[in-house]
């Protein structure tokens, strides 16, 4: 496997918890690769990784490296085989995101950029044990055609087509989900119809496109 395609799974984790999104060895990443994923492994700090530390896992499950590969690999796995547009996945502990799953509380429409994880609310996935294939059945289940969950009493999980744009989904999602609970901590937003949503969902799926 490329280890230019590793180096930049290992940046893009250490951003992760840079960020804020992730802290310590919490949370995971992948990405899609030749054959199957490219995946972080379990209980290593981000910032000690080495390329050969990336575990790649193929499409039949079977784990190859010298590391175990993150505990939530079932969930990377069955996203990428149900959704053919995901080039990268990511999971996070993040504060607003974990704050709402803890409450079994969906990201509803209180603002449009909600549409831009795919759809016209960000569900809440149903509790179940971590590293389980009930909570992977259970994030698939909610996701549909979205691009993000939360996943309850957990985190965040979310995909996109690379590695980039999944970080930048998964900061989108982690403000929207502050900024909904500080709208909650004054009165119940106001929510913006299907319709309109749906109207937005159509904006987005052309938004940011330039005429070559």
């Amino acid at each position: 496997m490329s280890d230019i395609l590793r180096q930049q799974l290992i940046e893009t984790a250490i951003e992760m918890n840079r960020s804020g999104l992730n802290r310590g060895r919490a949370g995971n990443l992948s990405c899609r690769c030749e054959g199957g994923m490219l995946i972080t492994p379990t209980g290593l700090d981000y910032a000690q990784l080495m390329p050969d530390d990336i575990v790649f896992i193929d499409y039949q499950g079977e784990v190859k490296g010298s590391r175990l590969p993150s505990s939530e690999w079932r969930i990377h796995q069955d996203i990428y085989a149900a959704r053919k547009d995901a080039g990268a996945i990511l999971h996070a502990h993040a504060t607003a995101c974990t704050s709402l799953a803890c409450l079994h509380m969906p990201i509803p429409a209180f603002h449009y950029m909600v549409a831009k994880a795919g759809g016209r609310d960000i569900p809440c996935a149903p509790y179940a044990t971590f590293g389980s294939q009930e909570l992977s059945d259970g994030v698939l289940e909610v996701l549909g055609e979205r691009r993000a969950c939360l996943m309850a009493n957990h985190g965040l999980v979310c995909h996109e087509q690379d590695l980039e744009q999944v970080m930048d989904l998964a900061i989108e999602v982690e403000e929207l989900a502050r900024t909904y609970l500080l709208c909650l901590s004054v009165d119940e937003p106001v929510i913006l119809d299907d319709e309109e949503m749906d109207r937005v969902l159509l904006k987005f799926s052309t938004y940011g496109v330039q005429n070559d």
